[in-house]
């Protein structure tokens, strides 16, 4: 175990004390940060309505990390694992060689599981839940390490934990500590409206969030057009704009160098 903390550790410092600057290997994404990446072991929420994006990107960047050896695992709420892998086939990426590897971990799990689970815990413990969080479905299967994780959605957890407002705050940063421990580069998937007012149903969680993207389709002129922002990036310099956004049949690809709105 104290092995195994040292690691994690020293994947959140790298190098004499400086952060590790991770790629998310989507063509146009880095070049929108100094460093050509996202400092590891931040909690990223990813945000944006229907069809923006959000789940490619996050899949698209796991799926590079996976490719280099690192261990990635992505928890979905709402797809199955046959359904997502059948997705990511469809851009032509050669994903059974990380999956058969164990280096992309596709995994399912029940939010109401998790939900009742939660509240139980707290009514029998006078609103805390154990550090631990003991006798809660384990998001990070036993023994693994991750060296990225996605959670598809924060969404469909918040909507598990119907009416209990409360309850759902209390787990979500308990679970925002726990990435935060693993030293994992995180990505937390959360719906918003067409155009966001807020960029998660609650607030919370991008209160607690290291770093914000936001993802947009809307219509330009008569044409809909999808664009990426970086709302906010903690330890990092970064562009400050809204920049155009494609899905191709490679994956996504962005333009730093573009404008989503043209002057007449």
């Amino acid at each position: 175990m104290k092995k195994l903390a040292k690691g994690r550790e020293r994947r959140k410092k790298g190098i004499k004390g400086r952060p590790e600057w991770v790629k998310t290997g989507i063509p146009g994404f880095d070049d929108l940060i100094e460093h050509g990446g996202i400092p590891q072991g931040s909690n990223i929420l990813v945000s944006g309505g229907p069809g923006t994006g959000k789940t490619i990107f996050c899949l698209q960047t796991l799926y590079n990390a996976a490719r280099k050896g690192h261990k990635c695992l992505y928890i979905t709420f709402e797809e199955s694992p046959e359904k997502l892998k059948k997705h990511m086939r469809q851009f032509g990426w050669k994903i059974d060689s990380v999956v058969n590897n164990d280096l992309l971990i596709v995994r399912r799990m029940d939010p109401f599981r998790i939900a009742r689970s939660v509240e139980a815990l707290l009514a029998k413990a006078a609103g805390q839940l154990p550090m631990g969080m003991e006798g809660i479905p384990k998001v990070i299967p036993e023994g693994s390490d991750p060296y990225m994780i996605a959670m598809d959605s924060v969404s469909a957890l918040e909507s598990a934990f119907t009416g209990k407002p409360e309850s759902y705050r209390i787990y979500i940063e308990q679970l925002f500590r726990l990435f935060e421990k693993t030293g994992a580069m995180t990505f937390l998937i959360t719906e918003t409206e067409e155009v966001p007012k807020r960029y998660s149903r609650t607030g919370v969680e991008e209160f607690l969030a290291d770093g914000v993207l936001v993802f947009y389709y809307g219509k330009v002129r008569d044409i809909r057009t999808r664009a990426v922002e970086i709302l906010k990036l903690r330890g990092a310099k970064h562009v400050n704009k809204i920049v155009p956004l494609n899905i191709t049949e490679k994956g996504l690809e962005v333009f730093p160098g573009e404008r989503v709105f043209e002057a007449e």
